[in-house]
């Protein structure tokens, strides 16, 4: 099983607490992460793009750096670990990112994709006059789907004439290609969105669901393999889980619970606005779960609470879902919780077993 981590770029990761470690985005910070990743041998890394945040006390993601030239800075100081930037698709025509996908590709040799969203929160585009209307909610993936189209002829030809109904190209060119297949990601979970996925995508990523039921994502899996059974195309499930790791389970758990008694209502109930604002939407989408006030101090992401051994044991169920290639982490403490995981949990995982002794080497 593929393992990735979810770079922190917004403040405070991905915990809206007061209780939480509050930090800053940095380059440095992020360049650590990613080179313990590369160092404990993770296959990817991949940044967030966000451009409005959610206020509060803890002003949760109102500072974040920007994906693509992030993941430049990354791919400079990495060797071996696949780097995928974000693109909010509102905010950049498809042939400029795909002449930047293509430099990062020579900056990393080849090691280089590309996160495609199509933008959830209007605020973050109203606000520099890009949002489209609301009733792009529903019409989202129709322009998604051409510029997709334009990226995969860009890379793959070095040349686009595709005359849609979002994008007209005349004789648009980018040279040179990418020297590595490019691949494309994209994370949604509504019937369009799945559909998506499984016409232009070569991954999927989904939310997981709960805390340690670490299975509950698999009917997502389900529903894509359906998408994919429609358009031929092989495109597998990578899964996101924050984990909360400790010695024992017991103190796992407190920390969990001394998180959630932190949380920072008013940036959730910003969250719970900006879901609701999508009316369009006919299916489960992933702000939806996001906005659930079930557990929003994470925002709903699926979440491993224990012991170093019982992490391990839940990854590995991960790994029986059929589908699933990998999981995406996040940690409530990044650089404690990659070391943690490359020292103390990824050795006892029977799907890691061919990285034994990775921990050990320089």
């Amino acid at each position: 099983m593929n393992i990735g981590v979810f770079i922190p770029i917004g403040n405070n990761g991905w915990l809206i607490s007061k209780n939480a470690p509050q930090y800053m985005p940095t380059f440095e910070l992020n360049k650590t992460i990613v080179q313990k990743a590369e160092h404990y041998g993770f296959d990817f890394a991949l940044s967030m793009i966000k451009l409005r945040g959610f206020g509060g006390e803890t002003e949760f993601w109102e500072h974040n750096l920007e994906s693509f030239t992030l993941m430049a800075g990354l791919a400079a100081v990495t060797e071996r670990i696949q780097l995928f930037g974000t693109v909010a698709t509102l905010t950049i025509p498809p042939a400029i990112v795909a002449r930047m996908a293509s430099t990062i590709d020579s900056i990393s040799n080849g090691r280089f994709g590309v996160n495609l969203v199509t933008g959830w929160q209007k605020p973050e585009y109203s606000q520099m006059g890009l949002w489209p209307g609301d009733d792009f909610f529903a019409s989202r993936y129709d322009y998604l789907g051409e510029y997709a189209q334009v990226l995969r002829d860009l890379w793959s030809t070095g040349h686009c004439d595709l005359k849609g109904d979002y994008f007209t190209m005349e004789d648009c060119r980018v040279s040179p290609k990418p020297q590595a297949d490019m691949k494309l990601i994209c994370a949604g979970q509504s019937e369009a969105g799945m559909a998506f996925t499984a016409q232009y995508a070569d991954y999927n990523f989904c939310f997981g669901r709960g805390v340690n039921t670490p299975q509950a994502f698999a009917p997502t899996v389900e529903r894509l393999m359906k998408a994919t059974a429609q358009s031929g195309r092989d495109v597998t499930a990578c899964v996101l889980f924050m984990v909360i790791a400790a010695q024992t389970d017991a103190a796992a758990r407190e920390r969990w619970e001394y998180y959630k008694a932190g949380a920072d209502e008013a940036a959730i109930a910003w969250l719970g606005e900006q879901a609701a604002a999508d009316t369009k939407s006919k299916s489960d989408t992933n702000v939806r779960q996001m906005a659930d006030p079930t557990s929003a101090v994470n925002i709903n992401m699926g979440t491993l609470v224990g012991s170093f051994a019982t992490i391990a044991k839940m990854l590995d169920e991960v790994a029986e879902v059929t589908g699933t290639s990998g999981v995406m982490l996040v940690f409530d403490d990044f650089i404690r919780g990659m070391d943690d995981f490359g020292q103390k949990i990824q050795p006892l995982m029977k799907s890691r077993a061919h990285l034994l002794g990775t921990a050990e080497r320089a």
